[in-house]
């Protein structure tokens, strides 16, 4: 008799079908999240993202045994990584609050090419190092004369995220006995300390408010709970580079939902800018692991 349940239903999914709900919802939560900064400031709800997420990882996966299980250079990891988080969403919601949400997206991606560039010094990557500066250059000459301070945002944003990919990247490899999903429950709480005192003190209007309270909490699940459930269940049942290729789509993923739900009408130059940096992410490609480097990773 075939399995029958949830467990069923997610087991028979094809793969892509995970990955176009994480590219939906990546940025589907942020453009609420726009829609919300008439109501409560971009900080305040940076901070009801974290903590609402934190609190529904916390219900699922008790992220304090995770933390009480790790040695000190585990939880230093988790620490950072739960820094990272805590930056990285205050910086994220500056720059959509000043720039259109498909350039934070297309910036946000070329510290990622950057990294594959130098992890793997070939001619491909550097032609797509090439067209991602070539396109966040186009996006930023558009945009730096209007808001240079959702700029500064969008790069430190996109300085971030790479640091983010980093930790995660090493919470995965070196953190034995703990999942990909353990260890960013674990983060998202450390988050939350992190971005109290930076932000959580415009959150409090949203505590006397509860329309406000649940949009912040929608926002939270949206953002930071369903695409990171949606990319464990995507990465764990398709290869890397199909994954990678189809990495090349948020940004432009980021400008469709900008129009369809912000009425963030791009100009040809901006489409062209972001249409290069897909071209970047697509063609680029990871630097192939050696017996030495699958020997440094495992131990």
């Amino acid at each position: 008799m075939p399995p029958t349940g949830p467990r069923a239903v997610v087991s028979a999914a094809p793969p892509w079908t995970y990955f176009i709900g994480s590219a939906v919802f990546h940025y589907l939560g942020p453009a609420f999240a726009v829609l919300l900064f008439s109501r409560l400031a971009p900080l305040g709800v940076a901070a009801l993202r974290i903590w609402s997420a934190a609190l529904v990882f916390a219900l699922w996966r008790r992220p304090w045994r995770t933390l009480t299980s790790l040695d000190a250079a585990g939880r230093r990891t988790i620490i950072a990584m739960g820094a990272v988080l805590a930056a990285m969403n205050v910086c994220f919601y500056l720059a959509i609050a000043r720039v259109p949400l498909g350039t934070v997206a297309a910036i946000e991606f070329l510290p990622v090419i950057a990294l594959a560039a130098l992890g793997a010094r070939t001619a491909r990557n550097l032609l797509a190092l090439v067209a991602a500066v070539g396109g966040v250059y186009v996006l930023t000459d558009i945009r730096l004369a209007g808001e240079p301070l959702g700029l500064v945002f969008a790069f430190a944003n996109a300085v971030l995220f790479a640091a983010y990919i980093v930790l995660a990247h090493r919470t995965a490899r070196r953190l034995r006995g703990v999942s990909g999903i353990d260890g960013l429950a674990a983060a998202m709480l450390v988050a939350c300390v992190f971005v109290a005192p930076v932000a959580g003190w415009q959150a409090v209007p949203a505590m006397f408010d509860p329309v406000t309270l649940a949009a912040g909490i929608a926002v939270g699940i949206c953002s930071s709970v369903i695409p990171y459930v949606c990319d464990q269940l995507a990465m764990a049942r398709m290869a890397r580079s199909t994954y990678a290729l189809l990495v090349a789509l948020l940004p432009a993923t980021a400008t469709v939902i900008g129009i369809v739900v912000l009425r963030q009408l791009p100009t040809l130059a901006e489409l062209a800018g972001v249409g290069l940096v897909v071209l970047s992410v697509a063609f680029h490609r990871e630097r192939t692991l050696t017996q030495k480097d699958k020997a440094t990773c495992d131990t």
